[in-house]
């Protein structure tokens, strides 16, 4: 064999090892989209950006500024993940748009909370107490569930439909009022308590540790967010990965960091 026919079978090999090289690197980079709600849910989703990068995954965060467009998203190939809502409301999307979705892993928690201006423990909430709740299906029906775990009032189930007029005891007569879930924050300066989800505690500028006197448990699954994908993915190794780096130190120092202590890593 000639000089020149070695040289062109050496520089064919080189070609291919540079072609199969680059398409590991390539493989390697592969775009993961992962969706997320503007505020706390994007800000930690970019610090696992981040993370995932340095673990030679490349995410790129996909904001949302509604609550259905980003499962909506994810069930149309537009994303790859999203993480914003708790489990029974992916659970609740996925069968009225008959989308196969699925959680892969735990996010951060959300939890709602009693809190109060006047009193600081349960057991000092006075007899005809006011009670500020969300006027909304689904938020007012889980302070009610939030209210009957802190002994407060009996409800016939745990059920987050719940109403008022579900109440089957209330021994401390509460008075109840229902408000839009944005004014419970300023309430508080008119009623005894008012049951708040946290994104309104940390929008309305409170101090969980001062003014929270019951906060649902770290297990509720209302209060905990997922990490979801479409069904047929669940176990794609790369997905997986972003699971488990939500619960990386990292995430865990950002988290607390950034919110000191409204906002926490899940379990």
């Amino acid at each position: 064999m000639n000089a020149k026919k070695l040289s062109l079978l050496a520089l064919s090999a080189l070609t291919a090892i540079t072609l199969l090289l680059s398409g590991c690197g390539q493989q390697a980079q592969k775009e993961i989209k992962l969706g997320a709600t503007s505020g706390p849910h994007a800000e930690v989703a970019e610090a696992v950006a981040k993370e995932a990068a340095n673990q030679g995954l490349k995410v790129t965060v996909v904001e949302f500024s509604d609550y259905v467009t980003p499962d909506q998203a994810l069930a149309d190939g537009d994303i790859d993940l999203n993480s914003y809502q708790h489990e029974p409301f992916l659970k609740n999307f996925a069968a009225q748009h008959n989308a196969e979705l699925s959680p892969i892993g735990t996010t951060i928690l959300m939890r709602m909370g009693i809190y109060s201006d006047k009193v600081h423990n349960v057991k000092d909430i006075p007899d005809g107490a006011k009670v500020a709740i969300p006027n909304d299906p689904t938020n007012g029906g889980r302070a009610l569930m939030l209210l009957a775990k802190a002994g407060l009032i009996t409800l016939p189930e745990n059920n987050f439909k719940a109403t008022i007029q579900d109440i089957q005891a209330n021994p401390k007569h509460l008075q109840f009022v229902e408000l839009e879930a944005a004014q419970l924050p300023r309430s508080l300066q008119d009623v005894d308590i008012a049951v708040i989800t946290m994104n309104y505690v940390m929008s309305g500028g409170l101090d969980v540790e001062k003014q929270g006197i019951y906060l649902e448990d770290k297990s509720e699954p209302l209060a905990v967010t997922v990490l979801a994908a479409r069904t047929k993915d669940k176990d794609n190794a790369d997905y997986q990965k972003i699971a488990q780096i939500f619960h990386a130190e990292a995430i865990k120092k950002f988290i607390q960091d950034q919110y000191h202590g409204t906002i926490v890593p899940a379990e």
